[in-house]
Order: structure tokens, then C-alpha cells, then sequence
């Protein structure tokens, strides 16, 4: 299992990593710590040691009622941290974390690797075609509403049913324009309260019948602590006990703020892998 990345093939076989840089003022989790280009920089210079394969960076915050910024402000913030990380990392595998199609374009034509989209063309549907022309890896990700109404529709008759048949759609979407190199985010905390998100890790392997690579975004998210009665700055061992399983169930990829832990569920459970009669 393979996704062609700026001419590169990269083998899902082993699972790999990406790693989360916000440059938005109010992320859950780390918002307003990359403010500058000193602390980006060093950021992700840090990401790539630790072992990421891409870089995801976002400048729209998707948390759970966040505040709605323009396209204008979007591409104010984002385009510069481009054109910054691909100056300082030209070999870096930059994946833009954005629904807009028009953030996706001027990101590709500036050097941008991949276009990782929480609505999966459903707040923009000019989206996929822009990912046609440009021949890029799609992250499509399972969410119902915008981040300022998720919250509110967790409603469902039958919530794997129901995410299975919305992928059939958009990959089927997908390509036919021509998409090839289509990633699977489940959508973990989007339209989706604890338990909901809980049952969806636990049946994960339910999607290994698209035979596309799957995507796993757990890191620090509320299901964690929550359940943990802690907080996110708390939540890193947990994310690490979940990302464990999600990689038993099928995960080629685990978005992540904290690398080098990801990294080392990986190793570790290739190493187990090894020993299989």
C-alpha cells in the first residue's frame, strides 16, 4: 500500500507518522505556541528528527465550536509557514490541514505535499477537483455540520453503517476525477460524543474494506482525558494507549502532537510482528 508524495513512493506497509504543527491562535491543545518563525522552525525540526514522515499544518481551528475565519485570514496565516518550511525543509512532506479549496492552491503551487480535509469536499466542493489537477494524496475525513455545530449532530441510526456508506460516496467521488491516492480519516471528536468515538476505534478494521490507507487522529483529544478525568496537557499516555490499538486494528497513519511516542508504538509492535509464526 502505497501513496505517491512529490514523486516519491511512501510504503504504508509500516505504519506511519504525522506531525501536527497549529498555527491558529486557539487549538485545543497547542494553540498560539508557533507564533514566530524561531519556535516554528524548531518545531518542526523536532517533528522530523522524532521521526515524522509528514507534516500536517493547519491554520483553521476545527475544534469543537471554534470561531469561523475567513478564507482571507486563513491564507494570511498559512502561506507564510509554507513558504518558511519548504525554504528551510525542501524535502519535507508538508500536508496542508484545510477544506478550502483555494488555501489547497495556493499551498500545492507553493510546495505543499498533500491536502488533509476534515470535511471531505462538503464545506467546499471545488476541493477534489483541485486535488485532481494537482495529482496529490486526499485526506477525506468523516464529519457531519462544521466545527462551530458538530457538537449538536451526533445523532445516528447506525453510526458505522452510516460512516461506511458516507466513504463510499466520496471515494467513489474521488475517483472518478481522477484521485488516486485516497487516505481515510475515521474523524475521531467530530460529530461524535465519547462512546461514539469509542465503538468507532473498536470496529476500525471495519474500513480496511476500501483497501485505502486509514488515518487515525486520537492525539489528546477529549475522549482521552475525558474519560481519564484529566486534560489534554495530561492526555499523552493515553494517546499512546490508543494509538497502540488503533495500529492493532488497522491504522497506516497516526496524526499526532508528540512524534517520538508514536514512533516507538510503532517499532514496537513491528517488533511483535516479527515473531508471528
Amino acid at each position: 500500500m502505497t501513496i505517491n508524495c512529490k514523486g516519491t513512493l511512501i510504503d504504508l506497509k509500516k505504519p506511519k507518522v504525522m506531525g501536527v504543527l497549529n498555527i491558529t491562535p486557539d487549538s485545543f491543545y497547542d494553540g498560539g505556541k508557533y507564533k514566530d518563525e524561531v519556535s516554528i522552525l524548531k518545531q518542526v525540526e523536532k517533528l522530523l528528527d522524532e521521526g515524522a514522515t509528514f507534516v500536517d499544518v493547519g491554520a483553521y481551528s476545527s475544534k469543537p465550536g471554534a470561531t469561523n475565519i475567513s478564507e482571507e485570514e486563513e491564507l494570511k496565516r498559512i502561506l507564510p509557514v509554507v513558504n518558511l518550511l519548504i525554504t528551510n525543509f525542501p524535502d519535507i512532506y508538508l500536508s496542508i490541514d484545510t477544506f478550502r479549496s483555494v488555501v489547497a492552491r495556493r499551498c500545492l503551487e507553493n510546495g505543499a505535499a498533500m491536502i488533509n480535509d476534515i470535511s471531505a469536499g462538503n464545506m467546499d466542493d471545488k476541493i477534489m477537483q483541485t486535488i485532481s489537477e494537482f495529482k496529490v494524496p486526499y485526506v477525506m475525513m468523516h464529519m457531519k455540520g462544521n466545527p462551530q455545530n458538530m457538537s449538536q449532530q451526533t445523532n445516528y441510526s447506525n453510526l458505522l453503517e452510516e460512516i461506511l456508506y458516507y466513504f463510499s460516496e466520496k471515494v467513489a467521488v474521488a475517483k472518478s476525477l481522477g484521485i488516486n491516492d485516497i487516505i481515510l480519516d475515521p474523524g475521531f471528536g467530530f460529530a461524535k460524543n465519547t462512546f461514539q468515538n469509542f465503538s468507532l476505534l473498536q470496529h476500525l478494521n471495519l474500513f480496511k474494506t476500501f483497501e485505502l490507507p486509514i488515518l487515525v487522529g486520537l492525539s489528546r483529544k477529549s475522549m482521552i482525558y475525558k474519560t481519564l478525568g484529566t486534560n489534554p496537557d495530561q492526555a499523552l499516555n493515553g494517546t499512546t494507549a490508543l494509538n497502540t490499538y488503533a495500529l492493532t486494528k488497522g491504522a497506516n497513519i497516526l496524526r499526532v502532537h508528540d512524534v517520538k511516542e508514536a514512533v516507538e508504538c510503532i517499532e514496537l509492535l513491528e517488533a511483535l510482528k516479527q515473531t508471528e509464526d
